[in-house]
């Protein structure tokens, strides 16, 4: 039987997720928008983003159940297969992506070897995995702590110098800017439940976890947004080096990384062991990390924004479905196979979501596919209930 973990735990894990390279990488596409409208655009994407998170945590919190176990209540224990395996396939793309992001930034402040990062930031993650979730906290405690006073240090370095642009140049509007704002959040609610499942008091463990990971994401935002706008410098490692961080910017780069990929290779291990129940879930964990080693030395992985927008879609909707059936109609699906009301419902906010994305609202494609969403969940629950009625 697990260790219950305690709220400080889960939200130092959370926390740890937050403090992130490609976060930060991501804030600097905001800078076409200036530093108000940016900062504004920020806050709102995490407020909508948060708020789907910590319903996400919560069902998962309360039944105790896993993140992708949480999705057969809604579509089915074989129709959960369908999102297990799209999970899965994100969670690899983001351990290659954290790993090739950090491993390009500690290559320019310290030149090894680009592949060599890869290895050696692949190797940390697998430590991290091996020494387990349960039994993170003290060395959490440690790495975060180091992490917090570095990264202040790096806020400090940026922020104290004058404007040196109003803006930078660039296409991105408003709704799409707080679409990127939705987007981190949003990427992490498959994953929320592996945590908040085991926690002691899931409600304020959930609370803390969102609450943790929110304002450090947001800080992570500005942090990529002021390197646009104040030093000029869209690469992180360029930044540290020219703020004499030298080995501090080094162990933020590393350890930021591990402390945040060491969850997408989890969780990626927990949703193939909700498909294939005899596999061990931590040692999918460690060969996704493989894989996303050898992925981030062979590929190119520069431009992130459309695998961001397509989790969104394929998330989002899915997210709506569970909060719906959990929070509204108290309905569980998990005696069905496969709940295909859901299932056409999910693929009709897909649909919504990729059309959205050619328009410019005010705040975003998330909040109005959740809405789209919802409203045809109430219809389906009003038509069943009618069909009910009708045969009594």
């Amino acid at each position: 039987m697990h260790r219950q973990t305690k709220v400080w735990e889960n939200s130092l894990i959370w926390l740890g997720a937050g403090i992130s390279i490609a976060e930060i990488l991501t804030g600097t596409y905001f800078a076409p928008l200036g530093f108000a409208k940016g900062v504004v655009a920020i806050l709102i994407g995490h407020v909508i983003g948060c708020t789907l998170l910590f319903f996400a945590g919560l069902i998962g919190g309360q039944t105790r159940q896993n993140a992708m176990d949480t999705v057969k209540n809604s579509f089915g224990h074989k129709g959960s297969v369908v999102f297990a395996l799209l999970n899965a396939c994100q969670l690899i793309g983001w351990t290659g992506i954290m790993i090739y992001d950090a491993a390009v930034a500690a290559h320019e402040a310290f030149h090894l070897g680009q592949w060599l990062w890869c290895l050696i930031i692949g190797l940390l993650i697998i430590v991290w995995l091996w020494i387990g979730v349960e039994h993170l906290g003290k060395l959490n405690t440690v790495a975060l702590t180091l992490l917090l006073v570095l990264t202040i240090w790096l806020s400090f370095s940026i922020f104290h110098r004058p404007m040196i642009h109003a803006s930078v140049s660039g296409n991105l509007n408003f709704g799409a800017a707080v679409e990127l704002g939705v987007s981190m959040p949003l990427s992490w609610l498959p994953l929320i439940s592996d945590y908040t499942s085991k926690a002691k008091r899931p409600v304020a463990a959930t609370l803390g976890s969102v609450i943790s990971y929110g304002l450090v994401s947001c800080w992570m935002y500005l942090i990529g947004l002021g390197m646009s706008l104040f030093a000029g410098q869209t690469n992180i490692a360029k930044v540290m080096v020219a703020s004499g961080m030298g080995i501090a910017g080094l162990l933020i780069i590393v350890f930021s990384t591990v402390t945040t990929t060491f969850m997408d290779a989890y969780s990626a291990g927990m949703s193939l062991q909700s498909i294939w129940p005899k596999l061990n879930g931590t040692w999918m964990a460690m060969i996704t990390t493989v894989v996303g080693t050898v992925g981030a030395i062979l590929l190119p992985m520069d431009n992130i924004t459309n695998f961001l927008y397509l989790i969104g879609s394929v998330f989002a909707p899915m997210i709506t479905v569970l909060v719906a059936d959990y929070f509204i109609f108290h309905h569980s699906s998990l005696k069905q196979a496969v709940n295909w009301p859901n299932f056409v419902i999910w693929v009709i906010g897909f649909i919504a979501y990729r059309c959205l994305m050619q328009t410019d609202t005010i705040v975003g494609n998330t909040l109005p596919d959740v809405v789209i969403v919802l409203v045809l969940c109430l219809l389906w629950h009003a038509v069943r209930m009618m069909t009910r009625r009708t045969d009594n």
